[in-house]
């Protein structure tokens, strides 16, 4: 009896701290979205951007995947067009049950990043750092698209 009690809270103690190390840009990069954007953690939240020229949807999950209303809730978007190029600030509104949507005049190209922050009803506010259209870097050295990586090491570097 003994023996599960301590497994029990041994595994708990290991539940409880998957956060602090499973949840980091590259980790959530290499896992699949569930629609096809690109994943975040902010605070308690996972956040899914999925971002078109002129329209931008945020997911709100928690960090096991569970649904978390949007409903009173609000957040916009910060769109940089590279470092020195234009930036433009998007609103974001409460859409369905546990997302937030916005649109506007803007393109997403490689350079774009996108900072959306959150603020949900009676809870902090969040904010998260997006590069949807920047390929995944995955083990390092590799960059992804689609099913094409290039090894980035200098030996293949071509001038």
């Amino acid at each position: 009896m003994k023996v599960s009690i301590i497994a029990v809270l041994f595994a708990a103690t290991l539940v409880s701290f998957q956060p602090v190390w499973a949840h980091t840009d590259e980790s959530l990069d290499a896992m699949p979205s569930p629609h096809g954007g690109q994943v975040r953690a902010a605070g308690p939240y996972h956040l899914e951007l999925v971002a078109k020229d002129g329209e931008l949807v945020l997911h709100v999950t928690d960090h096991i995947g569970q649904e978390i209303s949007t409903d009173g809730g609000e957040g916009k978007a910060n769109i940089q067009q590279g470092k020195a190029g234009s930036k433009i600030t998007i609103k974001l509104e409460p859409s369905e049950h546990h997302m937030l949507k916005g649109s506007g005049e803007f393109q997403i190209n490689p350079d774009t990043v996108i900072v959306a922050f959150i603020k949900l009803p009676e809870k902090d506010a969040y904010a998260a750092r997006f590069t949807p259209l920047k390929p995944k870097s995955v083990g390092g050295k590799k960059t992804v698209r689609g099913n094409h990586d290039h090894d980035l090491d200098d030996h293949h570097m071509h001038h």
